[in-house]
């Protein structure tokens, strides 16, 4: 008689919610097993009996056969006492225990949901909410673990019959689907629109809504992670109004194409943007714009190169831009997160109501409660390579796998683009997408996603991680969060390295030459540092060479208008603020003059090494852009100009270098003088603007080049992280990894960790973890503990 042999299966990783149970079930049953399987806050458990030859084929490749949205981590089995009986299934889920499963993301819907939402012999003909094992939503409706309709936001919505049946039948593609609904079981749809706000019932809620699109209105529609404002991306007036209402400035609207051909016709759309737009996540892709492509609004996006696009991903998208069959428009819709600029996307339905009257015309709304707000995700590509731009839906809140050990942590970021990571072990869990923190509505959902995701990871913090700047709202909470846990504040360029190295699966035991520019970061002499050159590990960092600095006038006001900033570059480097420049041309006269005396007395003038700001004063100092309405304008606006410049534009500029005093004394400067020299030069010789941003594109890579390998020369190191948002420019990013590269260095570059502040807190976390939570000698009440290596400045 053949050996009986019993096992118990543990599977840990993304298991639930993604059609894993059916999967064990029809393993099981096709090997003529016994037993059952279970979710459990652990993962997803099994018990199998039977043949011992049949039991280990069900072991063998339980992982390697997974249904496509699982991710296995891991694989424990072992013998248990035989049970007997017969037949499997699938039993009630395990609750209690802390959490230690993985939620799945949202998914775009499949092909099959789509293929029977327009079919109209199908019992889902149009159903907005359609779905199944294998799509929909996830993250956003959980509420709990393990992942059960109960533990959802469907929880309010009992099953029909037929969705019943549909959700028992082991053979069905909803089998245990918990999001699985109909026309009969709801969720349902409301269009709702007027002054009073009235529910419109005289016609159907999606009709009415194309309708309204279709003639100019904006629509406030409920999405998976918050409501989207829409208006038809062909209306000039509608693009117009709704960046009225919004106080958008000059900042680029997202599109929602019908199909990827429609796409095609406005921007370049390369393999790996097809994949990415096509795929189960369905970000916002920037796609570089065909010239004299029509069909969008200028104010889409004015001024930009790029052209953010992505496709429909809920059944409620594709009725809204138009099935087979339907009015042909609008077919290219914008979709931008509903909210005021500088707040969270709106998610409760009354407070849309509240929050959006002034914005929107009319709301498309259902009944269904989204339980974690989330943004769309932003991707670009680089090079062949995905660079992440907003880590958010899709994406969250799977976890980046770890290279070194970190105690349970939470490390909050900084003000700017504001994600949060959890972290224990070697797993860390970045946020979706928070906001800026400078508004309390963000603080508000700050804390709230911070519950919730402390709540699906299980990680209870022993040790937090904030940015060193005092004046950080996200390092505010943390000092009053603590509650006498030790605090490691982290410089903000160390994290941003140390976010690459993390990424890139570097054990820290040996440094990096971290190349850190962005627009603002607390220095450790109290400086706004931004165009860094770090030798860094986890332990602690040396300032190889910076950026030199130059005065900053009136601290954001030179953020908000550029010529300030070419202003204090030029007066800087010793150049006349003469009239003939762009830059002073666009500073009222009355304002130069104050200016002046600023930076003659210093007053408000704290120094920066920021390449952001150079950037900025690039741009105007060329006669790009004066004046930015949103972050990075003036920046974005100059890699635009230096594309179109083409490959003739002759030699970068060439920036200066000043060695310290005395050798190993202190950083290289890198002195802008000499560029700002070059562009006056060319300016006044009547040089284009885009030939002028090319050169500068050139003479900041050329500049890298040259501090990486003086940085070599002296230290032996091999290895560059290019990180900071500035290093969200594809184009100064090809350069400079492609100079790099043929030095002979190894080029770490950001994929799936925004290199922004989107990205810090997992620098932060593990730079905390290397301090670990004995080694923050003091309590935030008695002052917050730095990095044991501090900071060393020297060449």
């Amino acid at each position: 008689m053949e050996a009986v042999q019993r096992r118990r299966i543990t599977v840990r990783g993304v298991v639930q919610g993604v059609g894993f149970r059916p999967y064990v079930y029809t393993r099981a049953t096709g090997l003529g097993l016994a037993g059952h399987v279970t979710n459990t806050p652990e993962g997803v458990v099994a018990e199998v009996e039977g043949a011992a030859e049949a039991v280990l084929r069900f072991c063998e490749r339980l992982a390697a056969d997974a249904p496509p949205l699982a991710v296995v981590d891991a694989v424990d089995h072992c013998a248990v006492p035989l049970a007997g009986g017969s037949g499997f299934s699938i039993v009630a889920s395990h609750t209690g225990g802390p959490a230690r499963t993985l939620v799945s993301p949202d998914v775009a819907t499949c092909a099959d949901c789509l293929a029977e939402l327009a079919d109209p012999t199908d019992r889902r003909h149009r159903h907005p909410f359609i779905t199944c094992t294998h799509c929909g939503p996830r993250f956003t409706i959980v509420t709990g673990l393990p992942y059960d309709r109960a533990h959802t936001t469907m929880a309010g919505f009992p099953m029909c019959a037929d969705c019943a049946r549909e959700y028992a039948d082991p053979a069905d593609r909803r089998f245990h689907a918990q999001p699985v609904a109909c026309p009969a079981c709801g969720p349902h749809l409301r269009l709702l629109a007027g002054r009073p706000v009235q529910e419109v019932t005289d016609v159907d809620p999606v009709a009415g809504a194309r309708r309204l699109l279709a003639e100019g209105a904006v629509l406030a529609v409920k999405g998976l992670g918050g409501y989207h404002l829409a208006c038809d991306a062909g209306h000039a007036g509608a693009v117009a109004e709704l960046r009225r209402r919004k106080d958008r400035g000059g900042k680029p609207f997202a599109l929602m194409a019908r199909e990827l051909a429609d796409v095609e016709r406005l921007a370049h759309v390369g393999p790996e943007e097809r994949s990415l737009l096509t795929g189960a996540v369905r970000p916002i892709v920037l796609l570089r714009r065909r010239p004299g492509a029509t069909g969008v609004a200028e104010g889409v996006a004015p001024g930009s190169p790029d052209l953010g696009v992505m496709l429909p991903y809920t059944p409620l998208h594709h009725l809204l831009l138009g099935l087979p069959g339907d009015p042909a428009d609008p077919r290219l819709l914008v979709m931008t997160s509903g909210n005021l600029s500088g707040e969270p996307i709106v998610t409760d339905d009354a407070e849309a109501l509240e929050r959006l009257a002034a914005l929107a015309d009319a709301w498309l709304t259902h009944d269904r409660p989204i339980h974690v707000p989330c943004d769309d995700s932003v991707v670009r590509v680089c090079e062949g390579e995905q660079l992440t731009v907003r880590r958010s839906r899709g994406w969250a809140p799977l976890p980046v796998t770890l290279p070194v050990e970190v105690p349970a942590s939470l490390a909050v970021g900084g003000d700017l683009k504001n994600a949060f990571c959890l972290g224990e072990g070697r797993r860390a869990w970045l946020s979706a997408h928070i906001g800026d923190m400078d508004d309390l509505a963000t603080q508000y959902a700050f804390a709230g996603a911070r519950r919730q995701l402390e709540s699906v990871t299980g990680v209870r913090p022993v040790l937090f991680a904030a940015d060193r700047h005092p004046g950080y709202r996200s390092g505010r909470w943390a000092r009053e969060h603590a509650d006498g846990r030790p605090l490691v504040l982290v410089q903000h360029h160390h994290a941003h390295v140390a976010s690459a190295m993390a990424e890139h699966g570097l054990d820290g035991g040996r440094r990096v030459i971290g190349v850190a520019f962005d627009g603002t970061g607390y220095g450790d002499d109290g400086a706004v540092w931004g165009g860094e050159v770090l030798l860094a590990d986890y332990a602690g960092f040396t300032r190889f060479a910076h950026l030199g600095y130059v005065p900053l006038p009136g601290g954001d006001a030179a953020v908000r208008r550029p010529y300030r900033m070419a202003l204090a570059h030029l007066w800087a480097a010793g150049l006349d603020l003469a009239p003939d420049l762009p830059c002073t041309a666009a500073c009222p006269p009355e304002e130069l003059r104050v200016l002046e005396r600023q930076l003659e007395r210093g007053l408000n003038c704290v120094p920066t090494s920021s390449m952001g700001r150079l950037f900025d004063a690039v741009s105007s100092l060329a006669g790009v852009r004066h004046l930015a309405g949103y972050e990075a304008q003036a920046a974005i606006e100059l890699e635009g100009a230096a594309l179109e410049a083409g490959t003739g534009y002759g030699r970068g500029y060439a920036f200066g270098l000043r060695p310290p005093a005395v050798p190993g004394a202190g950083p290289v400067v890198a002195d802008p003088a000499p560029v700002l020299a070059a562009v006056v030069a060319d300016v006044r010789a009547g040089t284009a603007g885009p030939v002028i941003a090319a050169r500068f594109h050139a003479g900041v890579a050329a500049l890298v080049g040259t501090l990486c390998g003086l940085a070599r020369d002296r230290h032996g190191l091999d290895t560059v992280a290019l990180t900071g948002g500035v290093f969200a420019n594809t184009l100064l990013s090809a350069a400079c990894a492609h100079d790099l590269r043929g030095r002979g260095f190894t080029v770490l570059r950001h994929h799936r960790v925004p290199p922004n502040d989107g990205g810090l807190a997992l620098g932060q976390l593990v730079v905390a973890g290397a301090a670990g939570a004995a080694r923050a000698t003091d309590h935030p009440q008695q002052g917050e503990a730095h990095v044991p290596r501090g900071t060393r400045q020297s060449a």
